[in-house]
């Protein structure tokens, strides 16, 4: 019987294509192979995740889990990834002010408007990047082969056919068909899953919904579009959100390996297509502010979410910032005088040597 490759060579993929067959090892020695002893799985594990993507616990992209860019049309997904492939690449060291590792090959599925992607691309690199770019990076244009979430192991045998440690898939509603039921989100989900466990890194982009579930900008993991596998599977989720072709968008990390990076605002530079992160509320500035007032987390939540009513998770991210340069030693606490007092931080006063 054929092998998967085999039946990929004929006709590109396009056609009648038979089924695929399955594995023709003995299915007691494939399980034994996947096992892993519990001590193993249980204790090595890293103080933080090695990233793809991040610095220390700042992660956006961790090892061996997919990161999801959700974003509405025009607002930069495609911009932002072509970045972090480039630094993949070893072309450049971060994306917005985050170093990236690189990798060996990427493997890019142009899947929505190929045409739109192929100039996004072509605003990053140089002709001198040809033969590099021949070597080290691959495109598919148009729909996939076949619809991922009905036939999972179509992704990682086209990473293997391509000899990519990365995929970059644009978009998911192009990669499987009914993204809203959770029976096609549990099929591309068992695809990604597939593709991890072989090595490969995954990033995906997507959309949000037109507008979050208070009707204003979708912030929230409840506001990604379509089922709930498709970002339970996930490791990291972004938002970016703003109107097509707006320079300044907003970045939000709405789902962690570690620390949550963000909120901020993201500057594109459409003519060259490059992206940076605009300046952030600074803590210590806030603090420096307060004078004798100091400040609270709930203080400081108002003006890192721009909200005069933060929820307690905004403050209680708030809360974490401060103590992180509390314990850095930039911050003196004062505690409340009861357990329900919120906590004032003022600035630690160094001596000069």
């Amino acid at each position: 019987m054929a092998d998967l490759n085999d039946q990929l060579d004929a006709d590109p993929w396009e056609g009648d294509v038979p089924p695929m067959p399955e594995p023709e090892s003995d299915p007691n020695e494939a399980l034994a192979q996947l096992f892993v002893p519990g001590g193993s799985f249980v204790l090595d594990v890293p103080e933080t995740p090695p990233s793809v993507w991040g610095s220390e616990a700042d992660v956006l992209w961790a090892e061996g889990e997919a990161l999801m860019i959700a974003a509405p049309q025009g607002a930069g997904k495609t911009t932002v990834a072509f970045q972090v492939v480039r630094a993949r690449l070893g072309l450049q060291d971060t994306v917005l002010g985050l170093p990236v590792t690189p990798g060996e090959r990427v493997l890019y599925l142009a899947m929505d408007r190929p045409a739109q992607a192929q100039r996004a691309a072509h605003r990053l690199f140089v002709l001198d990047d040809r033969e590099f770019l021949n070597d080290r990076l691959v495109f598919w244009k148009g729909p996939p082969p076949f619809d991922l979430a009905k036939r999972p192991e179509i992704l990682v045998a086209m990473c293997e056919r391509a000899k990519a440690d990365t995929v970059v898939i644009d978009s998911l509603k192009d990669a499987a068909i009914g993204l809203s039921d959770d029976e096609v989100g549990a099929g591309y989900n068992r695809a990604r899953q597939k593709a991890l466990t072989e090595g490969v890194q995954v990033l995906e982009l997507h959309h949000n919904r037109k507008a979050g579930t208070n009707g204003g900008e979708p912030n929230t993991i409840s506001d990604v579009y379509g089922s709930v596998w498709l970002t339970s599977g996930t490791g990291s989720v972004i938002s970016l959100y703003g109107d097509p072709g707006d320079p300044v968008v907003s970045f939000r990390h709405l789902k962690q390996p570690m620390n949550e990076v963000g909120p901020f605002r993201v500057v594109h530079d459409h003519p060259s297509g490059t992206s940076s992160v605009q300046q952030t509320t600074d803590l210590i500035e806030l603090v420096r502010n307060g004078g004798p007032e100091g400040l609270t987390a709930k203080r400081a939540a108002e003006d890192l979410f721009e909200t005069n009513k933060p929820t307690p998770a905004q403050v209680e991210k708030a809360r974490r910032r401060l103590e992180k340069l509390h314990n850095e030693g930039f911050l003196l606490r004062h505690n409340g005088a009861s357990k329900t007092s919120a906590a004032t931080y003022y600035l630690q006063m160094r001596s000069v040597s």
